[in-house]
Parts: C-alpha cells; sequence; structure tokens
C-alpha cells in the first residue's frame, strides 16, 4: 500500500461497480482542494447523477488566486492633482549673438555718423547692395525668379548718393533709371518670364534702395546724425517695446497668418515705447523739437515699424524661408534688419521736415 497522500485510494471491483461507473472507466486519482479536501466526492456525485438520468452537476474547480497585476508604466502612472507646470516660453533666437551684432553695428554707425557723415553714407551703400543680393538670391532660389542684380547692385549705389547730393528729386531720377537698366539688362536673355523677373527688379529697386535713400537725405540737414540716432533708436526701441511686452503679456495674436509670433499686446508694447523715447528725443536731440512732436513720431514709428516687418514676414513666408540670410548671427541676414527700417525711414523724414524742416 503506498503511503503518500497523492496515491489512488483502491477501489472495489464488482458489478455494482460496473454498473455504476462501467466496465471500462478507471478510477481517477484523488486530488486535493486548497482546504484538504478530495475531489473524488464531488466526482462521484456528478457521475451519479449522470447515471441516474439528471443533468451532471459541474465539477467546482478550486479557486484561484488573482494574478497581481504589473505596475503602470511611468507614462501611465497616475497623475497628481496638481496641473503641470506651464512650458516656457524660449526666445527663440541666439539672444547673446544678437545682442553682440546689434552693439557692434551700433558702433560702427555712431563712429561713421560723428567722425565724416560720407562714411555713413558708405555704410547705407553697403547695407542696400547686401540686402539686394539676398533678396535676389531667394526670389532664384525659391521661386525661379531673375531679378538682374548688377543694374540693381548699381543703381541702387547711385540712388543712396544721389538721395544725399541732390535730396528727393535726384533719388527720383536715379530711381526712374535704374529701372530703366533693369528693363535693358533683362533683354539680354531669352524672353520667357521676361514680365516676371523685370518686375521683381523694378520691386527690388523700390523696396530696398529708394527707400533707403530717405536715412541718406536725413543726413543732409545741419544736425543730421542727430536726426539719423533718432530714427535708429525710435526704431530699435519699437522693436524692442514689441518683443519685451508681447513675450510676457502676449496672448491675443495681431496676423496670425503673416506673423504667428506678434500679438496686439506687443503692438501696444511697440507704441509706448516709441512714444517715451520720440518724446526725449525730439525734446534733447533735434534742434526745435517739442515733446509733445516725439509723441507723434513715435506712434508713427511704432505703426510703420509693424507693417514694415509685417511686410518683409510676408514675402518670407511666400518664399518658404525663415530668413533672408545668416550673414548676422542672432539676426538672420541683413535684409531681417532692414525690414522695419526701410518703410519708418520715409515716415521720420517727412515728419521731421513738417515739424522742425529740412534744414
Amino acid at each position: 500500500m503506498n503511503d503518500s497522500p497523492w496515491a489512488t485510494e483502491p477501489v472495489p471491483a464488482g458489478p455494482a461497480y460496473d454498473a455504476l461507473v462501467g466496465p471500462h472507466t478507471r478510477p481517477m486519482p484523488i486530488v486535493p482542494d486548497a482546504a484538504g479536501r478530495d475531489f473524488d466526492d464531488r466526482e462521484a456525485r456528478d457521475r451519479g447523477a449522470a447515471a441516474d438520468g439528471g443533468p451532471p452537476v459541474r465539477a467546482e474547480m478550486p479557486p484561484q488566486e488573482p494574478m497581481p497585476s504589473p505596475p503602470p508604466p511611468p507614462s501611465q502612472a497616475p497623475h497628481s492633482d496638481s496641473p503641470p507646470p506651464p512650458p516656457k516660453k524660449r526666445a527663440g533666437r541666439d539672444l547673446r549673438a544678437a545682442i553682440g551684432v546689434g552693439v557692434g553695428l551700433g558702433a560702427v554707425i555712431a563712429a561713421s555718423l560723428f567722425i565724416v557723415k560720407a562714411v555713413f553714407v558708405g555704410v547705407i551703400v553697403v547695407a542696400v547692395v547686401v540686402g539686394l543680393w539676398e533678396l535676389t538670391s531667394r526670389l532664384q532660389e525659391k521661386k525661379g525668379i531673375k531679378a538682374p542684380l548688377v543694374p540693381l547692385a548699381i543703381g541702387g549705389a547711385a540712388m543712396v548718393i544721389a538721395g544725399y547730393v541732390r535730396g528727393a528729386e535726384g533719388a527720383w531720377v536715379a530711381m526712374a533709371l535704374t529701372a530703366l537698366a533693369v528693363l535693358v539688362w533683362r533683354m539680354t536673355e531669352p524672353p520667357e518670364d521676361y514680365l516676371k523677373d523685370v518686375t521683381a527688379g523694378v520691386f527690388a529697386a523700390f523696396y530696398v534702395p529708394f527707400l533707403a535713400t530717405f536715412v541718406a537725405m536725413l543726413l543732409t540737414a545741419d544736425d543730421g546724425p542727430q536726426r539719423v540716432i533718432t530714427f535708429l533708436l525710435l526704431t530699435v526701441v519699437s522693436d524692442t517695446g514689441a518683443y519685451a511686452v508681447g513675450w510676457r503679456f502676449g496672448k491675443t495674436k495681431l496676423a496670425p497668418r503673416i506673423s504667428p509670433g506678434k500679438t496686439r499686446e506687443g503692438l501696444f508694447g511697440a507704441v509706448a515705447f516709441a512714444m517715451a523715447a520720440g518724446a526725449l528725443c525730439m525734446e534733447f536731440l533735434i534742434d526745435g523739437g517739442a515733446w509733445w512732436q516725439g509723441l507723434l513720431l513715435g506712434l508713427a514709428v511704432a505703426v510703420s515699424a509693424t507693417l514694415g516687418d509685417l511686410g518683409e514676414s510676408m514675402i518670407k513666408r511666400d518664399l518658404g524661408i525663415k530668413d533672408m540670410g545668416t550673414l548676422l548671427p542672432g539676426h538672420g541676414g541683413i535684409m531681417d534688419r532692414l525690414d522695419s527700417l526701410l518703410p519708418t525711414a520715409p515716415v521720420v523724414w517727412l515728419l521731421l521736415a513738417a515739424f522742425v524742416g529740412t534744414g
């Protein structure tokens, strides 16, 4: 006899057993459950019920202990009641490089303004030629538009010099001759896309050198350096105020389809900063100026600088680019710095001429 608790008990054979379970049925081993009870009692009941013609009774399985659930992954961990911290705002550019380049450009401009005026005219010419090169290069790369650079660069330099020497009349004459040179120069190539190329060339001549000519015209006055400093300072202060206030408080988009980063709050900051700076500049820098004139001048500069920035953003969106160039670290290209300056120059020249004259 096997003394093991897992052994099978002997079952008496005979007619009664055969009638009950059948002659070919072997006895099942007795398996104790978790409580020590044997399963053979329940199996016997099932077989007995089936033999008597009743429905078999389903044997109950021993209770299974639930499997421990695996810990949730970190991404599905239960969240705390405290909301996640808001994402930090980023400036979007290398501010150290941008500030360094800005200080360097400011030093060059200041030195050229107050030493020899003609040197500053040369600075304007260089900026115009580089800006034209950036603009025409991006037009050809992204749109296949071949605006002729050679007549544009020569005509643009002549435009700035003519504006400094002969004033507005000289600037208009140089602009007309530059447009004519673009038309003739493009005739040396096949006629396909002629209209598109010359239209882009005339636009580039007006947009970059002609508007920059008003900066040279500001310089011709007796207090010309102070007028140029006022023009540059108000434009920079306007951009800085828009950036600072918009970055900190901006919520309402100004023109989301053109420039998603600009907000109405930033525009209010530009207006406030520019008006305050304008009042100070007209009171202390411009001969015969008054503080209230500076308020109007600052308001006009903030509007024109914002429109100029949006205008170039429109051009860059059409071209599918972020910056016009990479010449200035932290700023992009020359055209990315001239965007708000170019349309502001004629506005400042006109208002100063109205307030204190052109002499």
